[in-house]
């Protein structure tokens, strides 16, 4: 039996973590979704950054909501530090590893993360 050792486990996990977030923000019809694969840069921090959009702050909340539901339920995950839930305009989940951006579309077009970051491997995801 093949034991994955404790990087391939962490890239894994990471990865399923990054793909659990992602469905989250699809089941409340996120828009916009981006990861950022921030792991070959020097001064990156976190792994990853996954940033997406609602229409409402209800629907930014829920989103929000959604992903803390799942990766608690289906990872036995809890995020590190929940921010923004007040005003949800914009809401960030920090998994340490993952961070998630969950932006009202202008405060998403102010902040310019995406630009503050561009030299990382990014992937955009389709609207459902």
């Amino acid at each position: 039996m093949h034991n994955k050792s404790v990087l391939e486990k962490e890239a894994s996990n990471n990865l399923d973590i990054t793909e659990l977030i992602i469905d989250s923000i699809q089941d409340i019809k996120g828009k916009n979704i981006l990861k950022l694969d921030l792991r070959e840069l020097d001064d990156a921090p976190t792994d990853y950054f996954i940033i997406c959009e609602g229409d409402s702050t209800t629907q930014i909340s829920a989103i929000a909501d959604n992903i803390v539901y799942r990766t608690k339920s289906e990872l036995g995950l809890y995020p590190s530090h929940v921010e923004g839930k007040q005003h949800a305009n914009w809401i960030l989940v920090d998994y340490f590893d993952v961070i998630v951006h969950v932006f009202y579309p202008e405060t998403r077009r102010f902040y310019e993360i995406e630009d503050l970051w561009s030299d990382a491997k990014s992937t955009e995801y389709q609207n459902i």
